[in-house]
Order: C-alpha cells, then sequence, then structure tokens
C-alpha cells in the first residue's frame, strides 16, 4: 500500500459489539461482498494516511492483526467510542499533523472524501466533517413522544465519517473527558470551529443487515452482475450403532445418537454445501465427492464446506449470506447456536451464516424421530 499524504493518521474505532446489528461477532467483522467491514474502511481510506490506528474488542485483537496485516496498529478499544478514540490516541506518532477518525460502520467512504478532508484541514479549519443534507421532515418530542417543535431542516445535516481534526485540536477535545457520539460534536463542546463539507451517499452507516444490501449496491452497481441464489436439502437416518458420533453444523454432540452416512452425516453443512454447489453451477455434494471415492469417506462437514469454499472461490464467487434451518426433534440448537454459527462460519472464511431449528410436529421420518434434514439458502456473487 502507498501512502499519499505523509502526516495523516486514521483512528477507526471498532470495538462495537454489534448487538444492535444482530450479529453474534463484532460487528466490524460482518462481511460484506466477501471482505469484513473493517477491511473495507481499511482498504478505502489506508492510502490518505501515514499511520492507521483501529480500535478493536477485548478479545478480537488477533483476529484483526489476522485480518488487517502488520500495516495497521490493533489497540483494545474502550466500552465507548470516545472512550476507543482517546485510546488510540495514545498510540499516534509524532510526526502525525492531521488526523481522520472514521467509523468501520461506514466501509464504503473513498479515499476521494478523506482527500477533500485533509484538504480543508491543510488551508486552515481544526475540524472537518462530512455531511449531507436532511431530506427527511424531522421532529423534536418531549418525553411522551408528543412533537414539541418542527426544526428547518435547511439548517439541519445528517453527519458522516471519517471526520478530520488538527491533531492538537482533537487531542484537547478528548481531554474533556465527555461522551459523544462522534468527534466533531467534542469540538463543539469547547467551542471550536467544525467546517462541514459535502459528504458521499456511499458512506452509509451499516446498522441493520438490510443496510448490507444497500451498501451491496455500490459494490456490485451494474444490475448484470452475476448474484446467484442456491438452496441444498440433506437427511439422514440416525445409526443403530451406539458408537456412532454425532456431528452437526460442524459441532460434536456428545451423548447423542449418530446419523449414518458415507461422511460424518452433518446434514446442515452438507445442506449449506448443495446450496452453495447450486449456486455456481458446480454440480452438488456427490459429483464432486462421490461416495465412490475413500478419500472422502468419513470427511467432516466442516472439511467439506471448507473444500466447496474453495471451488466457487475459484470461479470468483463471494458469499454474501448463508442461511440454514435443522429439521428434527433433537439435539436442541438453542444453547449451541452461537457455536455452531461460528464454526460454519470458520469453514467458510468468515461468511456471514444464520442458522435456525424446527420440528415436523410428529409428522414424517424427522417427526417419528427416525433421522435428521436440514435445509439451506444461500446468496452468492461476482
Amino acid at each position: 500500500m502507498r501512502f499519499l499524504l505523509p502526516k495523516v493518521a486514521l483512528l477507526i474505532p471498532a470495538a462495537g459489539s454489534g448487538e444492535r446489528f444482530g450479529a453474534s461477532i463484532p460487528k466490524a467483522l460482518v462481511q460484506l461482498n466477501g471482505r469484513t467491514l473493517i477491511e473495507h474502511a481499511v482498504l478505502n481510506l489506508g492510502p490518505v494516511a501515514s499511520q492507521i490506528i483501529v480500535a478493536a474488542p477485548e478479545g478480537f485483537e488477533d483476529k484483526f492483526r489476522e485480518i488487517l496485516g502488520d500495516a495497521v496498529t490493533v489497540v483494545t478499544g474502550g466500552s465507548t467510542r470516545t472512550k476507543s478514540v482517546k485510546i488510540a490516541l495514545e498510540s499516534i506518532a509524532e510526526d502525525i499533523e492531521f488526523i481522520l477518525v472514521h467509523d468501520a460502520a461506514r466501509p464504503l467512504a473513498s479515499g476521494e472524501l478523506g482527500r477533500s478532508i485533509i484538504e480543508a484541514l491543510a488551508a486552515g479549519d481544526v475540524a472537518v466533517i462530512p455531511a449531507l443534507s436532511v431530506v427527511d421532515t424531522i421532529k423534536e418530542v418531549d418525553a411522551a413522544n408528543y412533537v414539541v417543535s418542527t426544526p428547518n431542516r435547511e439548517r439541519l445535516r445528517a453527519v458522516q465519517t471519517p471526520q478530520g481534526f488538527a491533531r492538537e485540536t482533537l487531542i484537547k477535545a478528548h481531554m474533556q473527558n465527555i461522551e459523544a457520539t462522534d468527534d466533531g460534536a467534542l469540538v463543539e463542546a469547547m467551542r471550536g470551529k467544525v467546517k462541514l463539507i459535502e459528504g458521499e451517499n456511499r458512506a452509509l452507516k451499516i446498522t441493520n443487515p438490510e443496510d448490507l444490501a444497500t451498501a451491496l449496491k455500490y459494490l456490485i452497481p451494474n444490475q448484470t452482475s452475476d448474484i446467484r441464489t442456491g438452496v441444498g436439502v440433506d437427511a439422514h437416518a440416525f445409526s443403530i450403532d451406539p458408537k456412532r458420533a454425532l456431528w452437526l453444523a460442524g459441532l460434536l454432540w456428545e451423548n447423542e445418537i449418530g446419523v449414518d452416512g458415507h461422511s460424518d452425516g452433518d446434514v446442515v453443512a452438507h445442506a449449506i454445501c448443495d446450496a452453495l454447489l447450486s449456486a455456481a453451477n458446480l454440480g452438488d455434494l456427490g459429483s464432486n465427492f462421490g461416495t465412490s471415492d475413500p478419500k472422502w469417506a468419513g470427511v467432516s462437514g466442516a472439511n467439506l464446506l471448507a473444500e466447496v469454499y474453495k471451488l466457487i472461490s475459484a470461479e470468483k464467487f463471494k458469499i454474501q449470506n448463508v442461511s440454514a434451518q435443522l429439521i428434527g426433534n433433537s439435539p436442541k440448537i438453542g444453547p449451541r447456536r452461537d457455536e455452531a454459527i461460528a464454526a460454519i462460519s470458520s469453514a467458510l472464511n468468515g461468511a456471514r451464516v444464520s442458522l435456525s431449528a424446527t420440528t415436523t410436529d410428529g409428522m414424517g421420518f424427522t417427526g417419528s424421530g427416525e433421522g435428521l434434514a436440514a435445509l439451506a439458502t444461500v446468496l452468492i456473487a461476482r
């Protein structure tokens, strides 16, 4: 990576848990078109900075280092956004003149926007933030949710990141030890001047899963781009061998009856594999990993997922979403749902995965307890 402006630091507070997003991993690690949000943020804005510092959630520092590489300094973030920025400021190099503070939740903010902010700082402004005009009518309400006033939207702006500051201005702003949802507000609190420049629609904030689809349109703007869906189904009967282990969703389920099969019989993993292969028009599990080949005897579902990932990646496809549902009376997925999702996601190189379970109310072979089945749907694109 070649840096264009040698005295600019990029700080990315990314220690959020992702609870509002509904993810089982930090939101910065959620995938968008085959890359995590934090990767997109660094790739887009990294070229305008000579130093990049990311504040990661506690316990995920090594994962962030693995993803981002040695060019990025990873520190342990704080319990709030403001605290994370303050921690990151402690690692700023001595020769840094300007600082960009950026949210990983705005992964598509462009390098051009970053350069515009830096140019305004170089021209003499000490705080510069991008913003868009407000198109909706805004109402101010009281605690009981009654309207108090209707501000003139001509004077309202929706602010974005990255936000740029002269080094000493930002450091001084954080010495106030007050909380704010953006750093421009901290400069305002000490009565500093904050300059607004025109933002960009692509710098949208990823708050809900639906926002990923909107963001994807900026990455795949051409409607002729190859976006595909796939469906997979798998079923196995419970084994009569009491020593047969049950593998399901990439996990070993102790004290549960296993299912018969040439491989480990992981119906969830197999359904996902078939869905991915179907979406990419690469056949199915049988045509790629047939029972006649002893190489695949007893192979784990997780390993099959990894092999299928290699196949679709070779065709330039990236996984956008995986959703699977287990059908059967037992085991109960709920207590190990997060663990199972993590196992599947890991086998698919960090893909976004959701997992649910249901029964058939006593109907069919799953309802009578004869076996398990699974259904999976996927979205891939290239």
